[in-house]
């Protein structure tokens, strides 16, 4: 870890030896880890393992909100206790604000799985920041995500968003000081902490994030179906016995 500048990618979807060898290559210092379905215990373990002096992976949890044709997906740093998906958007907050977690909006109005900006707005109190540079989005979507953040004067943040392994280290987040632990990080992103957005621009990159989209398209169609009639009850669903029934009243399932 650098004893100044700390470089954080703030979202990908895989880890493995891979993922780590790639993101210490590109000189990233934190991977924030948050797959999808995937309950916080088995995200903490497995961030654990991958994490070493070099390379610190903090577990976090994209937790999606609403149901599946109003999702909405908070990123959510610093949980003490597991949080489900498909909980209504205002249960979810709550349950993040009673744990003090650092709350981050990723790719705002992305498709249907995103904030807008009448949301971000509304709720422009219980987040710390809103992702402005996403290493799967094209240029356009990025701008419209920074003018998101600035009409709400709220901190940006910028992640590779990989969910393949050579998206990894294409983008980071830059703050001006040491961060060692998930706590450290919870803290610099509920404060406000200074921080610059850095973007690679080779053309490498640029084909890594067309791959990307592309998967983004799979993830949509037979991913979505799969996990809506194939898999039966998800590990993070709201009624799942692992919850013993703490979200039954805000469960939209």
């Amino acid at each position: 870890m650098s004893d100044g500048a700390t470089r954080v990618d703030f979202h990908v979807k895989i880890l493995n030896e891979q993922v780590v060898e790639r993101a210490k290559t590109a000189g990233i210092d934190v991977l924030v880890y948050a797959p999808h379905f995937t309950r916080l215990p088995t995200i903490r373990e497995r961030a654990a393992r991958f994490s070493d002096d070099d390379l610190l992976v903090v577990p976090a949890r994209e937790v999606f909100t609403g149901d599946w044709r109003s999702r909405r997906h908070l990123l959510a740093l610093g949980l003490s206790d597991p949080v489900p998906d498909f909980v209504t958007f205002e249960g979810a907050l709550s349950a993040f604000d009673e744990q003090d977690a650092a709350v981050l909006v990723p790719h705002p109005e992305l498709l249907n799985v995103s904030l807008s900006r009448a949301e971000v707005g509304a709720y422009r109190d219980s987040i710390h920041a809103v992702e402005t540079l996403n290493g799967k989005q094209f240029a356009f979507q990025n701008d419209r995500a920074d003018r998101v953040a600035e009409a709400f004067d709220v901190p940006g943040f910028a992640s590779s968003y990989a969910h393949l392994v050579g998206t990894v280290g294409s983008v980071w987040t830059e703050f001006d000081r040491a961060i060692d632990s998930a706590t450290a990080l919870v803290e610099a992103v509920r404060d406000g902490a200074d921080r610059r957005l850095v973007k690679r621009r080779d053309p490498a990159t640029k084909l890594r994030r067309l791959a990307e989209f592309a998967h983004l398209g799979y993830e949509n169609s037979w991913g979505k179906l799969d996990r809506l009639f194939l898999s039966g009850m998800e590990p993070t669903h709201p009624r799942h016995i692992a919850y013993d029934g703490r979200f039954d009243d805000v469960a939209m399932y």
